[in-house]
């Protein structure tokens, strides 16, 4: 089992990259939420990593936090699930958006992303809400219902507000989401739209 990879980046082509380790070279599949961190060609990176032996090839998955290597593993064992839904829903959310998104109900943040149909995106929910506290969580995971309805509300608010500007929805879902971890305190969506917007310029 390989569950951790230091080496150095030779390549991105998200979502595989290519990692030099003492000479041999790692094909690593990575979510987006990972790929947005990668440093430039050449430089030294380390990844928490998942092996997957299958029929027809042997495939090494790689993230930058340790939790989201952690909720892909529970992802690919709900049913019907596999590495590459896994590696979709990670790449439109990183594992706080996710613990958000079940503890919200909120299907269609799931149908949103390619490749997820309604039922699965149920099934999801069902699922992985018996597992929030399986797999690690985080501190959204214990944050109160209220605080919680409260930072999806005024999410969603500045997510329209991003879109109507012609901000991709990925892009601002990123923006937002980076910017309430740097100020868990915003109580309002004006405050998180001028504060997104100082973030992206």
């Amino acid at each position: 089992m390989i569950g951790r990879i230091r080496g150095i980046l030779i390549e991105k082509k998200p979502p595989e990259i290519l990692v030099d380790v003492s000479g041999l070279t790692y094909e690593v599949q990575v979510p987006m939420s990972t790929a947005y961190q990668l440093p430039e060609v050449g430089k030294e990176l380390q990844l928490h990593t998942h092996f997957v032996v299958r029929d027809d090839a042997q495939l090494l998955y790689g993230f930058f936090q340790e939790k989201d290597k952690t909720l892909f593993r529970a992802l690919i064992r709900v049913n019907g699930v596999g590495p590459k839904m896994a590696l979709t829903i990670l790449s439109g959310m990183d594992a706080d958006e996710f613990v958000r998104t079940v503890r919200n109900d909120d299907v269609s943040a799931m149908v949103n992303m390619p490749g997820i149909g309604k039922k699965t995106a149920e099934r999801l929910m069902v699922e992985m809400r018996d597992r929030l506290d399986e797999w690690g969580g985080s501190e959204s995971v214990v944050t109160a219902d209220s605080g919680a309805n409260l930072a999806s509300s005024i999410s969603k608010d500045a997510e329209t507000a991003l879109l109507a500007l012609g901000y991709k929805p990925q892009q601002a879902s990123r923006a937002i989401s980076q910017v309430l971890k740097e100020n868990p305190d915003v109580a309002d969506s004006e405050a998180l739209i001028r504060l997104t917007l100082k973030s992206m310029l």
